[in-house]
């Protein structure tokens, strides 16, 4: 399979700021959002607005930045503050996130994608796609603590390009049987893995959990699971849903690519359970290129069979694939630490649902000892 990975999975060119002129009433609105969610009229206003012309959205970089607008658009249209939670969007918004949904090959709700893959913008254009040369294109209340966690995750995504250019060369070694090849793959994976670790180490530089917690966290839920909208959501005037609610899960990092893509290529498997399904259900969340990658991975030969096959005969080779299994697990690690740093302990409690509507503590920690179980 052929795919440009230069950026990882962002896109190879930086992402639009805004939409063409006869988007501008809505981009309007977008550029004030942020300020508009601490108003009365945030809703009057999304309401007011024309029918968005859909139509006119002609390339993939316009149809990301009407997906990540009208995503924004409809979260804090839902869960604006000091505002009574509604169970609908209105016609005018809904018909038109539906339409580019379709076209995006994603559901009609804020998605890892429409946060962090295609919504950032360079400061300098010639300088690296990382935390200090990043800023949001779309916000909800912005501010210090939600610029960061996004960007950070943004940077995680670029600085995973190495170890996502390795994966299918990776596989192609191992079927030709090529130790040396695989040994330096596995290392390259291995450096990378140890890299978006320390980048996620970053986070608490500024980001504090309780600002994350309260202030950011909130307007990143979906409406499945959702106790607040236990029936789902009615998108006014889409006739394919026939004016029913529909349920989708929200943001959350379980939507990023990098992870399963490393799963694939090394062979980690993980049991058929709750936690196979809600993964396997996150996949129609991402989007359809990088889930076709994946898809990709799993269905070519994985290293771990030729690394088994010959741990007598080549042993480095063998020492490379368990210190890409340890660095896999460490970040896995890394992360169960921060969602219990950013969401356990601030809602001073042992367990609580994700963004995504589960109970990601027992996900978590089950994906850490999968992943160790895999050493060879």
């Amino acid at each position: 399979m052929t795919r440009s990975l230069t950026n990882g999975f962002l896109p190879t060119t930086d992402p639009l700021i805004s939409l063409p002129a006869p988007f501008d009433a809505w981009e309007a609105v977008g550029r004030d959002l942020s300020k508009l969610a601490l108003t009365r009229h945030i809703r009057p206003i999304i309401n007011d607005l024309p029918p968005l012309p859909s139509e006119l959205l002609h390339t993939p970089a316009e149809l990301e930045r009407a997906m990540s607008l009208l995503s924004y658009m409809a979260n804090l249209y839902l869960w604006a503050p000091d505002h009574p939670i509604v169970n609908r969007l209105p016609a005018n918004l809904a018909r038109g996130w539906v339409a580019v949904a379709r076209r995006v090959h994603r559901p009609p709700v804020l998605t890892y994608a429409s946060q962090t893959i295609y919504n950032w913008r360079r400061i300098k254009t010639d300088e690296p796609i990382e935390v200090g040369n990043l800023t949001l294109v779309q916000n909800f209340l912005g501010g210090q603590d939600e610029e960061w966690f996004v960007t950070i995750h943004t940077t995680i995504e670029a600085a995973s390009a190495p170890a996502l250019q390795a994966l299918d060369p990776l596989q192609k070694a191992a079927a030709r049987q090529d130790a040396n090849s695989c040994t330096d793959l596995l290392h390259e994976i291995s450096t990378v893995l140890q890299t978006i670790h320390h980048l996620l180490q970053r986070m608490p530089e500024r980001c504090d959990p309780d600002i994350y917690y309260h202030r950011v966290r909130p307007y990143m839920f979906g409406w499945k699971d959702n106790p607040l909208l236990p029936d789902g959501l009615i998108y006014e005037g889409v006739d394919a849903f026939g004016g029913r609610p529909v349920e989708f899960r929200g943001e959350t990092g379980a939507q990023s690519s990098i992870i399963p893509a490393i799963d694939a290529a090394l062979g980690i498997s993980h049991e058929h359970d709750a936690m196979r399904a809600y993964l396997n259900e996150m996949r129609e969340y991402m989007p359809r290129q990088d889930r076709d990658f994946i898809t990709h991975l799993e269905r070519s030969m994985t290293i771990r069979p030729f690394v088994e096959a010959n741990r007598g005969r080549f042993p480095t080779l063998r020492e490379a694939y368990n210190a890409a299994i340890d660095a896999l697990a460490a970040f896995r690690q890394l992360h169960i630490e921060f969602a219990a740093l950013y969401i356990l302990k601030p809602a001073r409690q042992q367990t609580a649902v994700g963004t995504g509507g589960t109970p990601f503590t027992v996900y978590l920690k089950k994906h850490i000892r999968e992943t160790e179980a895999h050493r060879i």
